[in-house]
Parts: structure tokens; C-alpha cells; sequence
């Protein structure tokens, strides 16, 4: 009975106990919570939002996490949402795109931009099957790549105290920061269990602890806050600007891509199998529309979480009550504002010695997907390339706001590396010719990795034997590899 009940766990359906439950999903929770309150405390600050809006975004983030995760795990007439292990969050592949709109055009434009690119994902998700070939892995890790090294500079502004306050820079602020980053990586490399997942909560657990001295905490908010509250609609004004539009489109295509890249990991890792286009289109379309209905409601768009997608790889807990719960924790605390208060009263610099590392994971995520099918000469002008224009453009100033630039051009391409990084990629794995030296650097690795079996598999016989397993001509690499078998 009880490898039954065990072994249900391991099953999409059934019914685990409640001691089974309430801890593999707070589980998930604790891995998840960090990521989905981090990118609206860093667009509210961009934006320039007070607190009682920074506590909104918080609320209004946490409760659509929590309903497009129960809609994964029990999708609506069977078909919208995924049904895969999987827990939804809001996306930090936005971010750079959406702190350059927030700094230009405000809150308005970036809401306006995301219910547009809400209904090009429904579209993307519909056609996925018909348009993948589009996105290689040398197309999707050059845009992971770019996001990972375009977030640095926010992770180290906030650990500076964020580039606002009068002490940016200050020895204590720093000492915050580094304090709560040596937390998360003890937490990540020593700890055990829950510690050891949800390691960037406990590290800001102990990064705000020390922040209390130094008086950074501000409990007004919390104590204005309400105890119960649901999210209001339409609480910022939407704007539509063409430009920011088109930017953040570019961007929903690059998050579907990484969505497409989590469900896979997590049906994998978790259900020894591949997703099918069913569920795959079923995930992308749901995760469109619930960003089109949280546009109105002040929410960021959401996305696939990897770490999460890395529990279920190292638990193989797969039952979707598990998820359901999750989901149904966050979203009931996005409906306590004092709680969501208590979250966006975190000081800048515990937030950036938090989140440094995982943007240096999400570049390194990056790096291994491109090189998962060699780095060869062809990929690595793709990504090479497509990364030098999308940093530098960003990097240089009004690198394309020269005299006679059309305004729109610097609006689009001048503020996101990734837009600029994710165009290059596609256009140049469709124009550079496949064949050449690509194709000459894989036959020669390819023939190389052979000459090597067979010269120990006959180095092994040889020992055993006392005689050469193979006759060779002399100069020959396999005569080499046999006469030189002492050195």
C-alpha cells in the first residue's frame, strides 16, 4: 500500500496525501517566489512607481503566476494549457526589453506592448509546428546568452543600492549585497533539502536580516497595506507605441522559445518522453492569452520556470495536484497585500546579491545550448556576431539617434540587446551557407572520435594479447596510436 501511495507521485494522476503535498509544492513555491516578485520590484523602480503600485505589480504578478500554473496542470477544455509538470512565472527574458520602455514611455506603453505580443504568441503558439525549423539551438542559446549578459548591469546596480538612491555606491550597500550572495551560494552548494532548492529565499532571508541595522527597511508600506484585496482592473492606463510594440514582440517569440525548451526538459527529465505538439501549443497558447487578460490587470507576462523544470528532472514528482497547489499558494498570496508589501519592501541590495548568480546561470544555460551541436565556425559567427551588435549598439549611446535616423529605428533596435541579438541570429542562420567548413569540422571530429575508438579498443587487445590487434601501414595514425602505446 504504501509503494502504491509512493508511486503515485510519480504518476500524472492520482491523489498524494497531504503530508506528501503541502511540501513537494511549497517546494516549488519557495524555488519559484524569488523570480516572479524580482522583475516587477525592478520595472516599478525604472518606472519611478510609489510603493502602493510597486505592491500592486507584486500582487497582481503572484496571482496570474499562480492561475496560468493551475491552468498547466488542469488545462481548460483539455486542450488550453499544457498539462506538463510545469510552474509558470513571470519571465525575466522581458526584462531588459521592458526596463527600456518603462524608462522612455512608462508603465502605459509597456502594458499596451504586452497585450499585443500576448495575441502574437496565441498566433505563435498555433504555428509553432510549421515555423520551428526557424529556431535552432544556435538561434535560441545566442538570445538566452544575450539576456543573461544584458541583466548584469541591473543585478550590480541593485547591489549598489540602486542607481536612484543618494547612497548608491556606499560601503554598505555592498556589504548587504555580498553578504546575501555568499547566503545564496552557501545555501545552493552546502545545504540540504528545501535549503539547498529554494537556496535564493534563504539568502535574502538572511541578506535582509543584516539589512535591518543599517535601516533600509521600510515598514510604512506594510502597515498601510491591506490584509485581503483583489487586483483591480485596468489600474495604469495602456499605451500603444509602435515602436515598444514591435520591440516586445520580438521578445514574446524569444520567451515562447524558451518556454518550448522548459516543457521539453521537464517532460524528459521528469516523463521519459518527448511533449507532444498537442501540449506544446497548449503551454504557448494559454501562456498568450493569460498575458493578453494580465495586461488589464497590471501583470508582466509569464513563462516557463527553469529551475522548476530542474525539480522535477532531479525528483521525477510529476503529479499535477502538486502543481495545482503550487499555483493556488501563490495566487492566494498575491490576494494579501501585506504580504506583497512585506516582498517589495526588499532592500535593492539584498535583491542583487541574490540575483547576480542566476543571471550568470541564464547565461551559461545559453552557452550550453549552443554548444549541445558543436560550436563550429558557421555557429560561432552567428553568435559571436548577432551578440556583438545587440551589446554594442545597447552599450554605445545613441549609437543609432544620429541626424537623419528615422526615431522609430533607435526606439526598436537602440535600447534591447536582445531584440537586436535575436534578429541577427535568425537572419544569419538563414543566409550563411550550411555546408563548407561546418560540414568539413563535423566529418573531422566525427572521423577523428572513430580513429580513437578503434586505437584504444585495439590498445586493449593488444595488452591482453601481447601482439597488435590490427596490422597498420607504417605513418598511418592507427600505427601511431599502436607504437606509441607506452608514452
Amino acid at each position: 500500500m504504501a509503494d502504491s501511495k509512493k508511486s503515485i507521485l510519480f504518476q500524472w494522476d492520482g491523489v498524494p496525501s497531504v503530508g506528501e503535498l503541502i511540501p513537494l509544492s511549497l517546494q516549488h513555491v519557495v524555488a519559484a517566489v524569488v523570480g516572479i516578485i524580482t522583475p516587477a520590484i525592478i520595472i516599478a523602480g525604472v518606472c519611478n512607481l510609489a510603493p502602493a503600485d510597486k505592491t500592486l505589480l507584486i500582487q497582481v504578478s503572484l496571482v496570474m503566476s499562480g492561475l496560468v500554473t493551475i491552468l498547466q496542470a488542469y488545462p481548460l477544455f483539455g486542450k488550453f494549457g499544457a498539462g506538463l509538470p510545469i510552474i509558470m512565472g513571470t519571465s525575466f527574458a522581458y526584462v531588459p526589453t521592458l526596463q527600456a520602455i518603462g524608462a522612455a514611455n512608462g508603465i502605459g506603453a509597456i502594458l499596451g506592448a504586452e497585450l499585443i505580443g500576448g495575441i502574437v504568441a496565441v498566433l505563435f503558439g498555433f504555428f509553432f509546428k510549421k515555423i520551428r525549423v526557424l529556431f535552432p539551438n544556435v538561434v535560441t542559446g545566442t538570445v538566452v546568452l544575450c539576456i543573461g549578459l544584458s541583466l548584469y548591469s541591473v543585478a550590480i546596480g541593485y547591489m549598489a543600492g540602486g542607481k536612484s538612491s543618494a547612497n548608491f555606491g556606499a560601503p554598505q550597500n555592498w556589504i548587504v549585497a555580498l553578504i546575501t550572495l555568499a547566503a545564496c551560494i552557501y545555501f545552493s552548494n552546502f545545504a540540504k533539502g528545501v535549503f539547498k532548492l529554494g537556496s535564493l529565499l534563504f539568502g535574502m532571508l538572511v541578506g535582509y536580516v543584516v539589512s535591518i541595522p543599517f535601516g533600509m527597511i521600510n515598514y510604512e508600506s506594510v502597515v498601510n497595506a491591506s490584509w485581503v484585496e483583489l487586483p483591480h482592473f485596468m489600474p495604469f492606463a495602456l499605451e500603444f507605441v509602435p515602436a515598444t510594440i514591435a520591440s516586445v514582440t520580438i521578445v514574446f517569440i524569444v520567451a515562447a522559445l524558451e518556454a518550448v525548451g522548459n516543457m521539453t526538459g521537464a517532460t524528459v527529465g521528469g516523463m521519459d518522453r518527448e511533449p507532444t505538439d498537442t501540449e506544446l501549443t497548449g503551454g504557448l497558447v494559454s501562456q498568450g492569452v493569460m498575458t493578453m487578460v494580465g495586461a488589464f490587470f497590471g501583470a508582466f507576462p509569464t513563462s516557463t520556470y527553469g529551475q522548476n523544470v530542474g525539480i522535477v528532472t532531479q525528483t521525477r514528482v510529476i503529479n499535477r495536484r502538486v502543481f495545482a497547489v503550487a499555483g493556488a499558494i501563490l495566487l492566494v498570496a498575491g490576494l494579501a497585500p501585506k504580504l506583497a508589501a512585506i516582498l517589495s519592501g526588499i532592500p535593492q541590495p539584498v535583491i542583487g546579491g541574490a540575483t547576480i548568480n542566476v543571471f550568470g546561470t541564464i547565461s551559461m544555460t545559453g552557452i550550453r545550448i549552443l554548444s549541445k551541436d558543436g560550436l563550429t565556425p558557421r555557429r560561432a559567427t552567428i553568435a559571436g556576431l548577432s551578440l556583438a551588435l545587440g551589446m554594442g549598439i545597447t552599450m554605445t549611446s545613441n549609437s543609432l539617434a544620429g541626424p537623419g535616423m528615422p526615431a522609430f529605428i533607435n526606439e526598436v533596435f537602440g535600447h534591447s540587446a536582445i531584440v537586436v541579438a535575436a534578429l541577427s541570429a535568425i537572419i544569419l542562420n538563414l543566409v550563411l551557407p550550411k555546408g563548407g567548413p561546418d560540414k568539413e569540422v563535423v566529418e573531422a571530429v566525427e572521423g577523428a572520435a572513430e580513429v580513437q575508438e578503434e586505437a584504444v579498443g585495439a590498445l586493449y587487445k593488444s595488452a591482453a594479447t601481447g601482439v597488435p590487434a590490427v596490422e597498420h601501414k607504417p605513418g598511418s595514425v592507427k600505427a601511431y596510436k599502436t607504437d606509441h602505446k607506452s608514452e
